[in-house]
């Protein structure tokens, strides 16, 4: 199941009895200035949750797989993440 924008927003409204405009412009907020952070370079760390961070592709080469013919791929800027400790045991204990 994927986690739509708009059940985050129903979450926060239920968990913290909000309503749900003041719910979706919260998400809203949190999620510009991660998008914001992650722009300038800098990483996101959310403790308890994981890591967002930018890493830098250089050039490679590739290959168009509808025609198999070889072109090169432009370096590239690319969000990673990495879940904490906590995240990974409580995923691998159930």
């Amino acid at each position: 199941m994927t986690l739509a924008r708009e059940a985050i927003t129903h979450s926060v409204s239920i968990r913290l009895d909000l309503p749900k405009t003041k719910a979706a412009r919260s998400v809203e907020t949190t999620f510009e200035i991660i998008k914001k952070t992650l722009e300038s370079g800098e990483d996101v760390l959310i403790s308890g949750f994981g890591k967002f961070c930018v890493n830098t592709k250089g050039q490679r080469r590739g290959r168009n797989p509808a025609t198999g013919d070889d072109l090169t791929l432009r370096a590239r800027k690319v969000v990673t993440f990495k879940c904490s400790g906590n995240l990974k045991r409580k995923i691998n204990a159930k």
